[in-house]
């Protein structure tokens, strides 16, 4: 509501969410504020976060799934929640085995390219599932993405020059 996202669905125009969410940090941001009484100095900070929380909550597509299973009673997706597809854990176990390597440029480039086709893929089949009504699949499918999030964080670790 706060970002005027009302339908509640997983497929979001990105552009529409960025506009929406400068126009409101230009009218509540605490530097317009510093002049004013120290209760509307509050109010404004208090706005300006939850206004910047709801805004990466919905652009990231794993967080935004994960709140959309929240507005619908689901209960929160955890990385159990796939580990009945022994293929998918074997991808992931695979992958950080590669990652556990000493570190080497073109292994690290193509990991980085595997992780992030395979969450376009997850992507797609998160808003297929969504739009299906599909919560329990979505839900799953979430928690694949989590995997791959993991791994990616795994990779900006390994990336970063020591």
């Amino acid at each position: 509501r706060l970002v005027s996202c009302s339908d509640r669905s997983f497929r979001i125009d990105a552009g529409q969410l960025q506009r929406r969410f400068r126009s409101l940090q230009r009218a509540v941001h605490p530097d317009r504020f510093g002049q004013r009484p120290p209760k509307e100095q509050y109010y404004s900070e208090q706005h300006s976060s939850l206004i910047n929380k709801a805004y990466q909550t919905l652009l990231n597509p794993l967080s935004r799934g994960l709140y959309l299973l929240e507005l619908s009673g689901v209960e929160p997706a955890k990385e159990t929640d796939c580990d009945a597809d022994s293929e998918f854990l074997m991808e992931i176990m695979e992958i950080n085995e590669k990652l556990a390597e000493p570190k080497n440029e073109d292994v690290l480039e193509e990991i980085e390219t595997l992780i992030k086709v395979k969450q376009e893929e997850l992507i797609r089949e998160v808003t297929a599932a969504f739009e299906r009504d599909d919560l329990q699949e979505a839900k799953k499918l979430l928690a694949k993405m989590k995997y791959f999030a993991n791994l990616e964080d795994k990779l900006k670790a390994k990336k970063v020059p020591s």
